[in-house]
């Protein structure tokens, strides 16, 4: 395997930035290219779900660019730079120290206690106290919900009442209850509508209050 290409780009993105350069890349800021990130992450994912490998290896190269360009800029900071082989660094530091079973002495038998394990070593590493810290309040309700409902479940923290009467008994597989689900979100999402109540406010309402009684209870 080789790895020129990835040299290649971190020239190229200096070549851009740098004096003589793109004026347009050389004006960009972490903030200013926020936007795309969140674009190219969906065209990403639309990629994948069309099972389309031509546009996910593009979109994957648009991907790998945001991380490029960041870094670049990153390393221009007057007091506190890094660049792009300190974020390699870090995340295969990261990798290493959460994977004690491949690079240590730990013993698992499953995927959950690998999961498990991480967020152990997680917790201890960045000085959580709080089974929320770290989770972004602003992204999407739906994903923020799940969220904190499974970091509460690796901490063995009280979950939401389940309510499951939208499953058949003839739903047994994964994609059969996907399916329902899937339905009955569309349902109540229908429903918040036409009573001109925003689901997304709601949701995220729910799950706000979901996890201040959590704090509160401990």
């Amino acid at each position: 395997m080789s790895y020129e290409n990835l040299i290649r780009l971190v020239e190229v993105m200096d070549r851009l930035r740098s004096p003589g350069g793109c004026p347009w890349d050389a004006q960009q800021t972490h903030e200013s290219l926020l936007k795309y990130q969140l674009e190219e992450s969906y065209e990403f994912i639309e990629a994948v779900e069309n099972g389309d490998r031509t546009d996910m290896q593009e979109e994957l190269g648009d991907l790998l660019l945001q991380v490029y360009f960041h870094s670049r800029i990153a390393q221009e900071h007057p007091e506190k730079p890094f660049n792009l082989d300190d974020v390699a660094r870090s995340v295969t530091d990261k990798l290493i120290s959460r994977h004690p079973h491949v690079f240590g002495d730990t013993k698992v038998s499953s995927s959950d206690e690998v999961l498990a394990n991480w967020e152990k070593i997680k917790n201890v590493e960045k000085g959580r106290t709080e089974f929320d810290q770290g989770v972004p309040v602003g992204q999407p309700a739906l994903s923020l919900a799940a969220k904190l409902i499974l970091r509460a479940m690796k901490n063995d923290l009280p979950l939401p009442e389940k309510s499951a009467p939208i499953f058949s008994r003839t739903e047994n597989s994964h994609t059969e209850k996907e399916s329902a689900l899937g339905d009955a979100l569309l349902s109540l999402i229908s429903w918040a509508v036409s009573e001109d109540i925003d689901p997304e406010a709601a949701l995220r309402k729910a799950a706000l209050k979901y996890r201040d009684s959590i704090k509160e209870a401990r």
